[in-house]
Order: C-alpha cells, then structure tokens, then sequence
C-alpha cells in the first residue's frame, strides 16, 4: 500500500498534466491566507522537475529542508525518485539495478530516503533505502513479488508493504540491520499496509477486510496492533504518527455516501474530525510535526487545495496557479511539501513556507 495523496488522490489531477513547463519560469502564486488562518504563507516555490521533465511531485521534507519525492526526465516518461536540496540543487536518485522508475516517499534526518523502485523495467517494484549515493534493495517477504517502503525514522527503520507468498500484502518493518518483520493484520482482516514509523518504533497504516471496502487505520506497537476505528463510517486510513503518539490521516463519516474528513488520533481522546476548509466537504491529513501542526488537502467551494491545521484552525496553502494543491509533508520549521497544478496545468512539486500568526 503505498502513501496516497488521500481520497482526493493524484489521480484527480493528472488531467492537469499535460504541459511542460521550466522550472525557472516564474509565476504568481495563488494564495488564500486571511486574518482566520493559523498561519502566514511568506513564499510558495515551485520546484521544478528533472532536466527535460513536465512532473514532478514532493512527498516529505526534514528538518534540514531536504525534500523527496517523484520527477520524470521527459514528458509523459517514467518517474525518478528525486532529491532537492535545500540550496535548491535537485537529484536523480536512480534505480534498483535493472529498474525502469524510481519514487522516494520518505526521508529521515539522517538523510536517509526510503521508497519503491522496479527491478526489471517498470514492474514490479521492491522498497529501497537510499543513503549517501547507494540505493539498498530491500526485499520482500519469503515467497513475495513487490514491496514498497513509505516511512523511515531516525534509526534507519523503514516500513512500508510487502506481499506474501500468497500474494497477500502485509505490513511490515525493516530494522536497520535489514532483517524484515511481518506486522500481520486487525483481526479479521486480509491485509495491511504501513505508512509511517516513529522514533519509538509506533508504526500506523491500514488493513483491508475481507469485502474490499471496509479499511481500518491501525497503531501497532510492540508486537500489538489496534485498530483506530473511524469517524462513524465505515473506513479509515492512517497515514502519519509523530513522536508523541498523535496519528493522523482521514475517514468516512456515518451516512451513505458520506465523504471522507481528516482526523487526529491519541490515545487518551480517541479520533477527532478536524473538519474541513472553508465551503469543502473533503479533507485529509498527510502530516504531523511533533508539536502537533498537521498538512494535507480537501475540497473548498470550487476546488482542491493543500492546507495547514493547527490548533483548530485551517490555513489554505494556495496553488501556483492552477485549481488544484496538496501537501504532504511538514517540517518543525514550518516548511510545507507536496504539489500543485501551475497555471500551465502541469504538476509540480512545491514548497510553502510558512510563519506562525
């Protein structure tokens, strides 16, 4: 199960990418920041891409600004994991030997970037570890075809999924010295995916049932997996955990039909509906920073937007231009990451810096 980009998926907007655009080409970004915001956007930068690319997309940001994620190197071509430093300087990260695409969907303070790259042309794809100009091959369950990595913490440990035997997708971990544990699933469940580890080894993602569409967001630690419940609906995804325990991600609410909203999860309060940006009805959280201020996206009155939660209160991040934005991840600095449609109606990776008010 890799990150998604929540229900408000990537996939609504690839219809926006059809336009290459230079990464130097200036624009006037779309901002929405008013006197209710929780915080002021002084910069929004549009990445760019990989020399001769049309996509790009940002997936996490550290604390020293280094930020991973996804380019192509030509329109239409296969994705590249992707480096940008905080000089602005931007890197290919390869491929596992034999591999076609690449996307990094994790970096940790150490610099250490976590993601999938195929190893025999496009498919199928096995979790890696990048560090200082060597991509790992991180394997797979025995018997298993595919796995991805979307979380790594400050010890090296990564999580993500991988299949069985069967083919069934699990949850697991990688420790440092790349042994691989089998999470296993919520009780009654036939699969699992993680999404993000902590500091403290707490790992949260998600397990499927066995109609396919009834989804519970899981916390598990030592050795136990608990399930987080929902919103009143029947489905939740957790995608985030920060060092204090506070989970975050996004769930149906009670009612058929009933959209998905962003919640925060501790385990002293349970799940909690942050709501949802003014005149939406969707929203989901991707992000949390250990003092607890939470990124990700949902609908508006006519479009979709990236936020900044905190302390109650939404903050619309704005696009560059285009009618579509999400953020991914955050920084204790308050550096915001993710991508948005340009008014050419490309994507592109992005970074919002923001200030507390």
């Amino acid at each position: 199960m890799k990150r998604r980009l929540l229900a408000l998926s990537l996939g609504s907007a690839v219809a926006f990418a059809c336009e290459q655009d230079s990464p130097t080409t200036s624009r006037q970004p779309t901002l929405r920041a008013d006197a209710t915001s929780a915080a002021v956007i002084t910069a929004i930068t549009d990445l760019g891409t990989l020399p001769g690319g049309d996509f790009s997309s940002a997936a996490a940001i550290n604390g020293a600004g280094m930020i991973v994620g996804s380019s192509n190197s030509q329109p239409g071509g296969p994705s590249r994991a992707t480096l940008w430093q905080p000089d602005g300087t931007i890197r290919d990260l390869g491929t596992l030997p034999g591999g076609g695409q690449s996307f990094a969907l994790a970096v940790n303070d150490r610099g250490q970037v976590a993601g999938a790259s195929s190893i025999t042309g496009l498919f199928p794809f096995h979790a890696f570890r990048w560090e200082k100009g060597t991509m790992t091959d991180l394997g797979t369950l025995p018997g298993g075809i595919g796995s991805t990595a979307t979380g790594i913490n400050d010890q090296g440990e990564v999580v993500g999924s991988s299949t069985t035997a069967s083919g069934s997708p699990r949850a697991v971990v990688w420790r440092s010295d790349g042994s691989i544990v089998d999470l296993g699933t919520l009780p009654g469940a036939v699969g699992s995916g993680a999404a993000a580890i902590n500091d403290l080894g707490q790992v949260v993602g998600s397990s499927t049932f066995p109609d396919f569409v009834t989804v519970h967001g899981f916390l598990w630690q030592a050795g136990t997996m608990i399930d987080l419940g929902t919103l009143g609906g029947d489905s939740s995804t957790a995608f985030a955990i920060n060092n204090a325990g506070q989970v975050v991600g996004q769930s149906t609410l009670l009612g058929l039909f009933a959209p998905g909203h962003a919640f925060r999860w501790q385990k002293d309060a349970g799940m909690i509906d942050l709501g949802t940006l003014p005149g939406g009805s969707i929203s989901g959280a991707a992000s949390i920073t250990s003092s607890g201020q939470i990124v990700g996206n949902g609908t508006t009155a006519t479009e979709q937007d990236a936020f900044l939660w905190r302390a109650g209160i939404f903050t619309d991040l704005g696009t560059l231009g285009g009618p579509f934005s999400s953020a991914t991840g955050v920084n204790s600095a308050g550096q915001v990451v993710g991508i948005s449609a340009t008014s050419g109606f490309a994507l592109h990776a992005v970074r919002w810096t923001t200030q507390s008010r």
